[in-house]
């Protein structure tokens, strides 16, 4: 009766582990932003600009700059990072060569103590005012990068989208040809499936199962 507990007990624990590996990989939220982002450019009659993975990478940097301070965002306390902080520390964080930086024609960017999806946060959170529009549509923009992040992987979340006016495939371009993976943070066109904002919590029923499932073998082997 005993063996027969512990195969019961172990077969729901390997169900229910695979359960919570699975809820971490997800589609990347920076990818998806990128692509609302430019079907509405295309709806609007712009161009659908190049997901530079290379820019994408500096957005996320972007982002840590904050030290998941939301409140330096927008207001009258907002701040952005200095442009020395590009050649000095995002590049490099990237992997990405500085000879090949070009000028950011622009930026959108966003901070929300609650997480929610790209389309949401597109419309919701980054584009909030005419001048985001304009922005969004400005004819100088050539290639986009996009990230999203948690504060040390939880609230408050971060959206940033940077434009370009670079050269497809000779701006933004990492050392090897591969841009440094970062986390915590997602940043697109790097074909990274990556969770913009995974809730340990949701893996709270697992590990409180995974508890039970330890007492009853305990008491199942007269431990």
């Amino acid at each position: 009766m005993a063996m027969a507990v512990w195969v019961l007990l172990a077969s729901l624990l390997v169900v229910s582990v695979s359960a919570a590996t699975q809820m971490k990989v997800t589609n990347n939220p920076a990818d998806e932003l990128v692509a609302v982002l430019n079907a509405n450019r295309t709806a609007h009659k712009s161009s659908s600009l190049y997901d530079n993975p290379g820019l994408a990478c500096i957005a996320l940097q972007y982002i840590k700059a904050y030290e998941g301070d939301c409140g330096a965002v927008g207001g009258p306390d907002a701040k952005k990072p200095a442009d020395s902080e590009f050649v000095e520390a995002f590049a490099p964080n990237c992997g990405i060569q500085v000879s090949t930086l070009s000028p950011i024609t622009g930026r959108l960017l966003g901070c929300e103590t609650k997480y929610v999806h790209a389309a949401e946060a597109f419309s919701n959170i980054l584009i909030e005012s005419s001048k985001s529009l304009d922005i969004l549509y400005n004819k100088n923009h050539t290639e986009v990068g996009a990230a999203v992040s948690g504060s040390d992987g939880g609230s408050p979340y971060f959206w940033c989208v940077l434009f370009s006016g670079g050269k497809t495939n000779s701006s933004f371009v990492a050392e090897g040809g591969v841009v440094k993976i970062t986390r915590p943070g997602c940043f697109s066109g790097a074909d990274d499936e990556c969770s913009g904002a995974y809730d340990w919590s949701r893996s709270s029923s697992v590990w409180a199962f995974f508890t039970t499932a330890l007492i009853a073998m305990g008491f199942a082997f007269g431990l």
